[in-house]
């Protein structure tokens, strides 16, 4: 059983979240602390969270991490505090009224150990009872008092070391004010600017002008993009930029002058304006600058991720080229482009290796179109897909030639073959193909990911699949957890095959891990394909837990039981069972029209309450039985097939082409349109109206009417736009 929430928590999080209801936050907590995964929940416990999809319930589980976290890091900070027997009624009201880390971390700054300073030096000289003195504001000199305190034994030996150390003393208790820092962290985020120029040996440093823009910048803090702040950053640290915020701190002066001083007068005053100045100059304003430069690049490499992490997410749903003997071309120039051919269910068949480009002898030039068509023909091949690395050019124009002499419907496409050498090379490649070269398994590669891109790119490093923006500057740990749990939620929606799935795969599924991936692997290795769902309670560290929380995801196809290829749980068989009753018919007519007419008649409400299952459940079921062994992907647009060759010098501006979207990012999204280099559709040409983000347009592997607006070919770059000529 879970341990009882605190009650405290559970209000701020209800709190932060008025589109979710209370009963719905605690259910879905709990079965998240009884160890249920996400997409189980999400999927399977719709009745206890309202129907809470999977974006809401990682918001309610994120939520409730932060607020535990602000929690344990109040009660370190008032036992801290207790400690040096420091903490009072009115600090721990303020401590536990933050609602932020920071707003914690100002109030505890006085009380935090660090080093000896200037200040403490000073206060161990007995300046204390000074520096209170003229927060008194008192009419006698200042120096006659600061006389009182010469003391050469404590390296106090004039009037001066005298007013430097108390000056000391009262800078650290103004830079120690959590209600100061409070008010100038809000004015310069409100309104300071962010500034940049090249440093004096900058553009030495930039010998290819990345960072140019940049060399004379100014945006107001507000108003910063994160591809800007990512950008900066980089040429900061690349020594080619420096990088100021800048305010106006005559406004932050006074406030200063409000608080300390105020309306009173006399010779303190003086000493108490020098030390406040001094204290934004030294400790408050460097200190800001940090913390809102820190919050800027926080916020950039967060859009960031999530950039990726849409990107990958569409990646990943892309339609699978079902039933196709495919073959997969890795092209290269001097090594000869490699081939391998998969059957329709994704089998390695044959390897092969052609010279069709130069720098390879003529010979080998003349004889690799023979042998390319053999091959074809003797695999009667549906389907190339070509990677579109070194050569990829060429190889078209091959593939597209040899093509024509070919009386059957063969078809290409070219496939971005982004990470396809890190797997090559990977241990998991080297367990599947031992005796394979490390390009024949690139091939390989190539040719599955346009059968399952899903399948085969869950064997890749997420950050090498080439659809981020910015994924080399952001932490790669945040990075990885967000694309993780994006693998995650598109391999549990799809589901997966359990007598085909690599081990690669079965480890995203809900309730498994890597060990327990492997093993299913290998009960199927030993003991032939699974045929019933149950198999899986044999497989050794599968217990019962996930048991429960993977089965629903696998599926088996032509299994003894028909709902082992559905998304039916095992647990709802007895309701699935049911339904078929209340129907007269049999597991044999899923998803047929006799089916679908006879459960069209069917009260739904009248069901669940009879079986004692949820609405939402039986809808889902009646759903998963209407649509056996059915993939999301199936709805997502197939590939562009192509049968012949267009080159950048065949673009012209108005042409008219379809193209598929490789990359969305802030400014806009890259269209593949049958050129070597991905065309740039820039944000203002997504639409006739006004677009903040080209993800509400556009998404990977979206196909997309485009028309040419301009092409540079010395610098082999294209402009296109999707408003039609007439609408520009």
């Amino acid at each position: 059983m879970a341990t009882q929430l605190d009650s405290t928590l559970l209000k701020q999080v209800a709190d932060a979240l008025p589109d979710i209801r209370s009963r719905q936050i605690t259910a879905t907590l709990n079965l998240l602390n009884d160890g249920n995964t996400i997409p189980f929940v999400s999927r399977y416990r719709k009745e206890m969270t309202g129907s809470l999809d999977e974006v809401q319930i990682r918001t309610v589980q994120d939520t409730w991490n932060h607020f535990e976290k602000l929690a344990n890091r109040k009660t370190e900070v008032i036992n801290s505090i207790t400690e040096q027997k420091a903490l009072t009624p009115k600090l721990q009201q303020q401590i536990t009224a933050a609602t932020t880390v920071q707003e914690v971390e100002d109030l505890y700054l006085p009380y935090k150990q660090k080093r000896r300073t200037k200040a403490t030096i000073a206060k161990e000289a007995g300046l204390m009872p000074f520096a209170k003195w003229l927060l008194g504001f008192h009419k006698e000199s200042v120096e006659t008092e600061a006389a009182k305190y010469i003391n050469p034994d404590k390296e106090l030996p004039d009037v001066e070391a005298v007013l430097a150390g108390v000056h000391e003393i009262l800078a650290e208790a103004f830079s120690e004010e959590a209600s100061f820092r409070e008010f100038i962290r809000d004015y310069t985020r409100s309104h300071a600017k962010l500034t940049t120029t090249v440093k004096s040996k900058g553009k030495e440093a930039d010998e290819d002008g990345v960072y140019q823009q940049y060399y004379e910048f100014e945006q107001p803090f507000t108003k910063m993009a994160a591809y800007q702040t990512l950008a900066i950053n980089r040429g900061e640290k690349a020594g080619v930029l420096r990088v100021s915020l800048d305010v106006d701190t005559d406004a932050i002066m006074n406030f200063f002058h409000f608080r300390t001083v105020g309306h009173r007068q006399g010779p303190a005053v003086a000493v108490i304006e020098d030390a406040y100045a001094d204290t934004y100059k030294r400790f408050i304003g460097p200190a800001i600058e940090r913390e809102l430069r820190n919050e800027l690049t926080d916020a950039a490499n967060e859009h960031a991720i999530k950039v990726f992490g849409t990107n990958l997410y569409h990646l990943l749903m892309q339609a699978p080229m079902k039933g196709k003997i495919v073959l997969g071309f890795d092209p290269a120039y001097r090594t000869g482009c490699k081939l391998a051919v998969m059957d329709a269910n994704g089998k390695y068949l044959d390897k092969l290796v052609i010279y069709p480009h130069k720098p390879a002898p003529a010979n080998k030039r003349a004889a690799a179109a023979g042998e390319f068509h053999d091959f074809l023909e003797k695999y009667q091949v549906e389907m190339i897909a070509i990677g579109n690395g070194t050569a990829s050019r060429e190889s078209e124009i091959f593939v597209s030639d040899v093509l024509k002499g070919i009386k059957r419907d063969v078809e290409y496409v070219i496939v971005n073959e982004a990470g396809a050498s890190v797997y090559s090379a990977s241990q998991a490649a080297r367990d599947e193909f031992p005796d394979l070269h490390v390009e024949q398994r690139s091939a390989i590669s190539i040719g599955r990911r346009l059968q399952d891109p899903l399948a085969e790119l869950v064997k890749i490093d997420p950050q090498s699949v080439g659809v981020g923006q910015y994924q080399h500057d952001v932490p790669n740990k945040e990075l990885s957890a967000q694309l993780d749990t994006v693998v995650e939620t598109a391999v549990n929606q799809v589901g997966v095959n359990l007598n085909t799935a690599s081990s690669e795969l079965l480890e995203h599924i809900s309730g498994l891990n890597k060990t327990i991936a492997n093993n299913v692997v290998a009960y199927r290795n030993e003991n032939g394909r699974y045929t019933d769902r149950r198999q899986l309670k044999k497989v050794p560290r599968l217990g019962p837990k996930a048991y429960e929380q993977a089965v629903g995801f696998l599926r088996i196809i032509g299994g003894k039981n028909p709902l082992d290829n559905t998304d039916v749980h095992p647990e709802s068989y007895p309701v699935a069972n049911e339904i078929l009753t209340l129907t007269n018919t049999d597991v044999d007519s899923l998803g047929s029209d006799e089916f679908k007419q006879a459960t069209a008649k069917l009260d739904k409400h009248a069901i669940a309450t009879e079986t004692g299952a949820g609405l939402e459940t039986v809808t889902d079921i009646l759903d998963s039985l209407a649509k056996p062994g059915r993939d999301l992907r199936d709805d997502m647009p197939a590939p562009l097939l192509r049968h012949d060759v267009l080159t950048i010098e065949d673009l012209k501006p108005g042409m008219e082409l379809q193209g598929t979207v490789r990359n969305v990012i802030d400014f806009g999204a890259f269209v593949d349109v049958g050129v070597k280099h991905d065309g740039l559709v820039h944000i203002s040409k997504l639409t006739k109206r006004f677009v903040k983000n080209p993800a509400e347009i556009v998404s990977v592997g979206d196909i997309v009417t485009v028309w040419v607006d301009s092409v540079d070919l010395n610098r082999q770059r294209i402009q296109l736009t999707m408003l039609k000529p007439n609408e520009e």
